[in-house]
């Protein structure tokens, strides 16, 4: 099982894919991972690219999340059997990272580059409400659920998500059988 998951910043993506990564007992990347180094500094793009296509070339399974056009989305999309898609709208994003701000302030989250101390400021609430949603954004999220129908699921309410992850656990369960 392959599974990429996309969204908005604060979506849930790195909660959904470790959540998957358990639930199926497959290895997890997350792409915010991979982009920084401590102190949020950025990796050179070859050594992130080296690290993704050496994680999807070794992984006969695996759960990636994150949106980050030049790590290989094509090949991931290409290779997934599952696109998740956390579209949620705006203020629930904001309201889920001021939450995972207050969770972790001053601490590594467990998603994220070692040594990036847990941050909210007034750039990043910005992307959230406003740069990480252009119409090309949502255009390229359109175009994905076009390109590939039969394995996009599209969330945009918790509701959703809830019943989402009930149905893969049942359907986990099911396959045991």
């Amino acid at each position: 099982m392959k599974i990429a998951i996309l969204g908005y910043s604060g979506s849930g993506k790195s909660t959904l894919a470790k959540r998957l990564g358990e639930l199926y007992g497959i290895p997890v990347l997350h792409l915010d991972s991979v982009e920084f180094l401590p102190n949020w500094e950025k990796r050179e793009l070859s050594e992130k690219q080296r690290i993704v296509a050496d994680f999807m070339r070794d992984s006969d399974s695996w759960v990636i999340d994150g949106n980050y056009s030049k790590l290989f989305r094509e090949e991931r999309l290409e290779q997934a059997d599952m696109i998740v898609m956390l579209l949620f709208n705006r203020f629930n994003c904001l309201y889920r990272v001021v939450k995972r701000y207050r969770t972790f302030k001053g601490r590594t989250r467990p998603d994220i580059g070692d040594g990036c101390a847990e941050k909210l400021d007034a750039e990043f609430i910005w992307w959230v409400l406003h740069e990480g949603r252009t119409k090309s954004k949502k255009a390229g999220y359109k175009a994905i659920c076009e390109k590939y129908p039969d394995k996009v699921t599209v969330l945009k309410k918790q509701r959703q998500l809830d019943k989402f992850l009930e149905h893969q656990n049942q359907s986990r369960k099911e396959n045991r059988i």
